[in-house]
C-alpha cells in the first residue's frame, strides 16, 4: 500500500513560495551590510551614516509591523501579502537605482515599511493551513531561507557587486521577486477563513486587544529573548573570530559557507523532530546545547580554523533547533481571530528588541587598541542567561497551549 502524502501538491507549493518569499527578505536586509566598504567611500559617508541606513529598515520594520497589526485580520490574507511584497519590490528597486545616500536612506525606510510585515503574514498564513502536527517541517523548510541566503544569495550579490556596482545585488533582488509575486497572484488561493469570525471592531481596538491579553505577553517577552542572543552576538563575530581567535580575513567566507550549508541540511531534520517530539523538547534540548557552546565560544582563545568550523556548524544547530521549535510553538499561541495582529506585533518585538540588544552589545564590548575584543566573555553570560530564562518562559507558553488545546 503506498504512503499517504503528509503534504498535497497545493500545500508543498506554498512552503516552497513562501520558503523563497522568505529568503528574498532577508537577503535583501543581509546584504547591505557587507556592501558597506564599497559603499562608503562611493556615496561619501561615514560609518556613523552608513550605521543609519542599515538600521533604519529594521527601525521602519518594526513600526510598521505593530501601525499594520490592528489591520492584519480584517483583509484576506493572500490580498495583504501581496500589497506588501508589491511594496518591498518598489523599495528594493528604488535602493537599486539611489543616486545618493539621502534617497538610499529614503528608500530603505520604503523597503523596511512594506518587507518587515511580510514575515509575519507569512506565518499567519502558515498557521491558518497547516495543522500544528505538521507546523514544525513547515517551519523548517521556511526558516532554512536564512541559510541558503547565506550560503546562494551574499556570494551572488557580493559578485555582482565587484562585477558592477553596490547597485546590482539589490536589481537583482527585485528581479528575482517579480516572478514571485506573479506566482503567488495566479496559484495562491484566497486565505480568508477568519474573516468570517470577526467582530466589528477598530483596528486600534484590535490592536489594543492583542496586546492585553496575558498569554500574548508572555509570548512576546519570549520572542525578545529569542532576539537578544543573536543580535548580541552576530555584530561582533567576524571581528572576534579575527582579533581573538587569529582566523584569517580570507577565511571567514569558509566559516560561513559550511555553517549555511550545515543549517540547510539540519533545518528541515529538525523541524521533523519537532513535529515528532515536540516543539517543546526540542527547543530545551537546542537551548542546552546552545548555551554550554555560547559559554565555551566567547572564552576561546587562538583556535584552529577546522575547530571553529565544526564549533560554529554545532552552535549554529542549536540555534536552528531553538529558531523552528520556538516558531513552531508560538504559532499555537494566538486564536484565530487575533492571528495576523499577533503575528505583526511579535515581528515588530523582535525587529526593535534585536536593535535594542545590538545596542547594549556595543556597551558591552569594547576594542582594544591590539584590536582585541574586551568583555566578550561577559557578553556570553548575558546571552546564556537569557536564553536560560527565555526556556522558562517557553515551558509555560507551551503548558498553557497544551491545556487550551
Amino acid at each position: 500500500m503506498a504512503k499517504e502524502k503528509l503534504f498535497t501538491p497545493y500545500q508543498t507549493f506554498l512552503i516552497a513560495i513562501l520558503a523563497i518569499l522568505q529568503f528574498t527578505i532577508i537577503l535583501d536586509f543581509m546584504v547591505l551590510s557587507p556592501l558597506g566598504a564599497q559603499m562608503m567611500p562611493l556615496l561619501n559617508i561615514n560609518p556613523s551614516q552608513f550605521g543609519l541606513v542599515v538600521s533604519a529598515y529594521a527601525l521602519s520594520a518594526g513600526a510598521s509591523g505593530l501601525l499594520a497589526a490592528g489591520f492584519a485580520d480584517r483583509f484576506d490574507r493572500k490580498k495583504l501579502l501581496l500589497f506588501f511584497f508589491f511594496g518591498f519590490i518598489a523599495g528594493t528597486f528604488l535602493c537599486g537605482f539611489a543616486p545618493n545616500y539621502h534617497l538610499l536612506l529614503a528608500a530603505r525606510i520604503v523597503t523596511g515599511v512594506f518587507g518587515g510585515v511580510i514575515g509575519s503574514i507569512s506565518f499567519a498564513i502558515i498557521t491558518d493551513l497547516f495543522p500544528l502536527q505538521t507546523r514544525g517541517r513547515v517551519m523548517g523548510f521556511v526558516q532554512m531561507a536564512f541559510a541558503v541566503s547565506q550560503v546562494l544569495g551574499l556570494p551572488a550579490g557580493l559578485y555582482l557587486s565587484n562585477l558592477w556596482d553596490w547597485h546590482a545585488p539589490f536589481l537583482m533582488i527585485a528581479g528575482l521577486c517579480v516572478p514571485i509575486l506573479g506566482l503567488i497572484m495566479w496559484k495562491m488561493k484566497p486565505v480568508d477563513a477568519h474573516l468570517a469570525i470577526q467582530k466589528d471592531h477598530s483596528a486600534f481596538q484590535h490592536l489594543l486587544g492583542t496586546v492585553s491579553k496575558q498569554r500574548h505577553l508572555r509570548a512576546f517577552a519570549a520572542t525578545t529573548l529569542l532576539a537578544t542572543g543573536g543580535f548580541m552576538l552576530m555584530p561582533f563575530g567576524s571581528a572576534f573570530a579575527v582579533n581573538n581567535l587569529g582566523i584569517r580575513l580570507e577565511d571567514l567566507p569558509l566559516i560561513y559557507l559550511v555553517t549555511g550549508i550545515c543549517s540547510m541540511i539540519v533545518g528541515p531534520l529538525i523541524g521533523k523532530l519537532t513535529d515528532r517530539v515536540g516543539a517543546m523538547r526540542v527547543f530545551a534540548g537546542g537551548s542546552a546545547l546552545s548555551i554550554v557552546l555560547v559559554l565555551i565560544y566567547t572564552n576561546l582563545g587562538v583556535t584552529p580554523l577546522w575547530l571553529l568550523i565544526a564549533f560554529n556548524a554545532i552552535l549554529f544547530a542549536g540555534i536552528t533547533a531553538r529558531m523552528i521549535s520556538s516558531s513552531a510553538l508560538l504559532t499555537a499561541v494566538p486564536a484565530q481571530v487575533d492571528r495576523g495582529a499577533f503575528m505583526g506585533v511579535n515581528a515588530s518585538v523582535s525587529q526593535i528588541s534585536g536593535g535594542i540588544s545590538s545596542a547594549i552589545a556595543g556597551l558591552i564590548v569594547h576594542q582594544a587598541a591590539s584590536g582585541r575584543l574586551e568583555n566578550y566573555p561577559a557578553l556570553g553570560w548575558v546571552v546564556a542567561s537569557t536564553m536560560l530564562i527565555c526556556v522558562w518562559l517557553m515551558y509555560n507558553i507551551n503548558r498553557e497551549v497544551r491545556n487550551v488545546s
